[in-house]
């Protein structure tokens, strides 16, 4: 961000009635008449604010019908959020949390006048509800899969096992870390048809075993050779067999990612599917999952390929 953006943003926030409307709607989607409700502010004071926000792209607004919902946009510019938060961090002020302690009251309220379905329309998936959650969503869509024998490389603490083990005849999962494979050890011991393992994505020590799904979730970011990665896991496929693959999309905010400790910047669709063609897979997809909303806006890409099914020799 150059000198003089930087100094419209500060403008911008040098009236407080501004900043407590972006710390609302950092946190909720709301209309006029509830930011009125929630600042104890008249309703024309509230939409000529809004509007300076969102002529500078730091508000957004979404139609419901008769209805504008605001909130805070989270797809400008990354070093203008940097300095947001900064600002945001370094500021406590009771009248802040006043404003927060009434935004409760004012969803109360909205949920009598209207259905819930009604004013999250459009982006129902950003919002709870009880027991609408991702991880339900999850655990009923996987009721749908036989999965057989799965291996799942770089498997973290579990999870990923935790719900497939119900739907597989066998999971072994793999991960480089002494202290993660612990903690999953532990998660998964109630399963019978788990196994837990410490090594190396690019050199498997699993003897003979051979399996008809391969998951490398968020493994190759983590991986100094991620094409021999792939080769390991196209190895141990059984004839027939499929690869997984999920990672992050090709960028350039190291910075970001050094905390997680990465040692690659991600991948394009194309060279994800390179790997596989090498390690003498057949491409099923490669896409694009999704685009994070908040800035640097990671992508995250998909590879499924599949094992050639063995050729029976002719007889002579």
């Amino acid at each position: 961000m150059d000198l003089a953006t930087a100094s419209s943003v500060l403008r911008l926030l040098a009236d407080p009635t501004r900043v407590r409307l972006l710390a609302v709607l950092e946190g909720e989607e709301l209309t006029v008449a509830e930011l009125a409700s929630v600042l104890h502010l008249a309703q024309p004071r509230v939409s000529t604010h809004l509007a300076k926000l969102k002529e500078a792209n730091l508000v957004r607004d979404r139609r419901a019908g008769v209805s504008a919902y605001y909130r805070a946009n989270t797809e400008g510019d990354e070093h203008q959020h940097l300095l947001l938060k900064s600002l945001r961090e370094s500021i406590d002020d009771a009248l802040l949390r006043e404003d927060a302690a009434r935004i409760p009251g004012v969803l109360a309220q909205r949920a009598r006048e209207a259905g819930w379905a009604d004013t999250v329309a459009g982006d129902m998936e950003r919002h709870y509800s009880p027991g609408r959650t991702w991880e339900t969503l999850a655990r009923s869509l996987l009721q749908l899969l036989e999965t057989g024998d799965v291996l799942d490389i770089a498997s973290g603490d579990g999870i990923t096992a935790e719900l497939l083990a119900p739907h597989a005849r066998s999971i072994v999962c793999v991960d480089s870390s002494e202290r993660v494979v612990e903690a999953a050890a532990r998660r998964l011991q109630a399963f019978g048809n788990v196994e837990v393992r410490q090594g190396d994505m690019q050199a498997l020590d699993l003897g003979e075993r051979r399996f008809d799904l391969v998951l490398m979730l968020h493994a190759l970011t983590y991986a100094a050779e991620p094409a021999v990665a792939v080769a390991e896991a196209a190895r141990v496929l059984r004839p027939g067999g499929r690869l997984l693959a999920v990672t992050l999309g090709e960028h350039d905010h190291r910075a970001a990612v050094e905390p997680f400790d990465h040692i690659n910047l991600g991948f394009s669709l194309r060279q994800l599917g390179g790997f596989a063609v090498a390690a003498g897979l057949d491409v099923v997809s490669a896409n694009r999952l999704s685009r994070e909303r908040k800035a640097p806006h990671f992508e995250v890409i998909s590879l499924l390929a599949r094992k050639p099914q063995a050729i029976p020799e002719q007889a002579p």
